[in-house]
């Protein structure tokens, strides 16, 4: 079968979300609301695979059955009401720990601090806790009221917890007293769906719970409620599928899709599970090239001089911050003051912005003395400060070593793991020092670094390295470069 063309309604349909979405994740809007799909890829079961071995029992088949939930229902009425069965079904399905898979680790990286899941096991809780942020779980509405202190992430499991099986939510009875167990999750819920912009991942058109979800929080829907997105695969024709099957189940899928319009949830279609898996890496691309790691040093300021060279970096640091972009680095010597001195004097002159949010300065742990744990120290130091960037500038970068100036090796460091996590790598060789052998072998390398870029961005990194005894002559250019990567090079 032919592949299907992707026409220029969903191109456009794709970039208005990875647009409006961005947006969101920069003012601290979004949030994710997580199906069984996401769990499925880490090897879980699915509604239909969870409950197949119930419908043999009961001389049905899952795969064929549309609602699920009352299939669940079914065995606990041929059970007398007896729920052990489907606990123990639950237990033997989601004890195992499975790993996170890449969407989620995405998701976990991008500053999204409200999770929202329908699912059972812990994936997210880990992918987030692996990225060294503190979960505050809840699945109960004891949990509610209570919060973590310090805590980064929020997840509602609002159909419970693998901990406590016999309390999930699954048959039609626990669907029905919803309203009653666990009506504090349906009001918060409502709350976030208000204020928030989600993002429905790992839903099936078919999934009970989507249905379920959207019945629940209904009434509370108007005119006027935030736009919304979910992305999901479009329907492709199975092996051996009859064409008019196919049709019904494509004008399903379409009836599906405009109701949830309903709720000003729009589809983004994508032709294959991986796709999802590209297009959050493109949304988490977009979001960390808006900051800008600023990596330098200075022991001697060669030409330039101090004075010319603070001011440099300082006007670079508050064009950024004007620009509305973030700025990360490791306070280097002779270097870092002119970086915080630029930022919060922009970040200052106006009410809507703060230092926290805009600035993230880490002065390294000098007092370490044993070498080895100092060097791994430093590496992990700059690694969490880089992996948050998409762009990396480089200023300078030597020290005074016993009375003798040498060119930074820190620098150099900083600069393989900025190349090894992807980011965009803007040495100013006319700064001289590390700086310049880093971009004489950006600049040799540029068609590998910069696959897609146009040649203007060869250009603008050419003046970078061109000798100059005022570095202002240097802004406008590095600041178009900096203002084209950030859109995409």
């Amino acid at each position: 079968m032919k592949k299907r063309k992707v026409g220029r309604q969903e191109d456009r349909d794709t970039e208005d979300f990875l647009s409006k979405y961005l947006k969101e994740l920069n003012s601290d809007n979004a949030a994710v609301f997580i199906g069984a799909g996401l769990s499925k890829a880490a090897g879980y079961v699915d509604w239909p695979g969870l409950l197949s071995g119930v419908a043999k029992t009961l001389g049905l088949d899952a795969r064929k059955e549309t609602d699920l939930v009352a299939l669940a229902q079914y065995h606990l009425n041929s059970n007398a009401t007896n729920r052990h069965q489907l606990t123990q079904l639950l237990i033997d399905e989601f004890s195992d720990l499975k790993a996170p898979t890449e969407n989620h680790e995405i998701l976990a990286r991008l500053p999204i601090r409200t999770f929202w899941t329908t699912n059972y096991d812990r994936l997210i809780e880990k992918a987030l806790e692996a990225g060294g942020k503190r979960v505050d779980t809840k699945y109960t509405k004891e949990h509610l009221a209570n919060t973590r202190r310090g805590r980064d992430a929020v997840v509602y499991k609002m159909h419970g917890d693998i901990e406590h099986p016999d309390k999930a939510i699954l048959t039609k009875d626990d669907y029905e007293r919803y309203h009653q167990t666990h009506g504090p999750f349906t009001t918060a819920l409502s709350g976030d769906l208000v204020e928030k912009t989600f993002l429905f991942l790992g839903f099936s058109f078919t999934d009970p719970n989507l249905d379920f979800i959207m019945s629940r929080i209904r009434a509370t829907f108007t005119n006027h409620q935030r736009q919304h997105y979910c992305i999901a695969r479009r329907r492709a024709r199975e092996k051996a599928e009859k064409e008019a099957d196919y049709q019904y189940a494509l004008i399903k899928q379409n009836l599906v899709t405009q109701d949830l319009m309903r709720f000003n949830i729009k589809t983004i279609f994508v032709d294959e599970f991986p796709h999802i898996t590209t297009l959050l890496k493109a949304l988490e691309n977009r979001y960390r090239r808006r900051t800008v790691f600023i990596s330098g040093s200075a022991a001697d300021y060669g030409p330039w001089g101090q004075l010319a060279t603070e001011d440099f970096v300082a006007k670079l640091s508050r064009a950024l911050i004007d620009k509305d972009l973030r700025i990360t680095s490791g306070f280097g010597v002779g270097i870092g003051g002119a970086v915080v001195t630029g930022a919060v004097q922009q970040i200052y002159s106006t009410r809507q912005r703060s230092v926290d949010e805009q600035l993230v300065l880490r002065p390294f742990p000098i007092g370490i003395t044993d070498l080895e744990e100092r060097q791994k120290t430093f590496t992990r130091y700059r690694l969490e400060l880089i992996a948050q960037a998409g762009i990396a500038v480089f200023v300078m970068g030597n020290k005074n070593v016993d009375g003798t100036i040498v060119k930074a090796d820190g620098m150099r460091n900083e600069f393989e793991l900025a190349k090894e996590k992807g980011l965009y790598l803007v040495p100013i060789g006319a700064s001289g020092s590390m700086s310049e052998d880093l971009w004489k072998e950006v600049y040799g390398d540029f068609d590998k670094l910069f696959p897609e870029a146009k040649q203007n961005v060869k250009k603008l990194l050419e003046k970078l390295g061109e000798p100059t005894d005022k570095p202002d002559t240097l802004l406008n250019p590095l600041l178009e470069l900096i203002n084209i990567l950030t859109s995409g090079a």
